[in-house]
């Protein structure tokens, strides 16, 4: 059975555009162009996951996402926003529900169904959790990274990134020491075909550097090398 992805934008063009694309790759879509029949739609018939866009009239797509949260059924529903603005993300990030990821306008669609796969996938594997896979983690003193699990610890305790930080965070530390620039990064997290601005890069460091420092304010293992790129320090 297809896995069902749910699309809730005002954008009449995004929804149609947006559900040919996942349809070509096998998934369900259902489209919404108004956030309160969203909400009344998945409270009856909840989909794997979905994509909310923020500005919506009469509730935004937070205060959707809060109210589905609420909800027995979509409580634990992955959830992508999309965002016209990047400065609307440290909102988005801080809210305790959380999005598991976020994607800013204009978007690339093959970065949409890139994170839809990555989601999906990581869902499925929290449902059935795979036999531990030693080549699958990357140990770095206090730092944890289970690519198999999608999860990332420090200091035994866990660390919640979406996907792409997840990315970033693996780039850097798989070769500690060694500097990455914004480019090598921005392929790490988007592939080498899908180009972002270099301040994308520059917001999701900052906010990893926020996600450490709940865990551990002491946490300053991601470096800056200004005008070069970030790197992972050393001991």
């Amino acid at each position: 059975m297809s896995q069902t992805v749910v699309l809730v934008d005002d954008d009449r063009n995004i929804l149609t555009s947006v559900s040919m694309a996942l349809e070509a790759e096998g998934y369900g879509v259902r489209t919404y162009s108004d956030s309160e029949e969203a909400l009344r739609g998945l409270t009856q018939r909840p989909a794997d996951m979905a994509v909310l866009d923020i500005k919506m009239p009469r509730l935004t797509g937070m205060e959707l996402l809060q109210k589905l949260r609420q909800n027995a059924a979509t409580q634990a529903m992955p959830v992508i926003f999309l965002t016209s603005k990047d400065e609307e993300v440290d909102e988005i990030m801080s809210l305790s529900m959380g999005a598991d990821d976020y994607i800013t306008k204009p978007f690339s669609q093959r970065l949409l169904l890139e994170r839809v796969r990555a989601i999906l996938r990581r869902e499925q594997l929290r449902l059935n959790p795979p036999t531990a896979d030693a080549s699958q983690i990357v140990t770095r003193g206090d730092l944890v990274l289970d690519s198999a699990r999608h999860q990332c610890t420090w200091k035994g305790k866990n660390v919640d990134l979406t996907v792409t930080e997840f990315l970033l965070v693996k780039a850097l530390a798989q070769r500690i020491g060694h500097v990455k620039s914004r480019d090598q990064l921005m392929d790490a997290a988007y592939g080498e075909s899908i180009y972002v601005d270099d301040r994308t890069i520059d917001s999701h460091i900052k906010r990893l550097r926020k996600k450490f420092r709940v865990v551990d304010d002491e946490f300053s293992m991601i470096e800056t090398l200004y005008g070069v790129g970030y790197r992972y320090k050393e001991g």
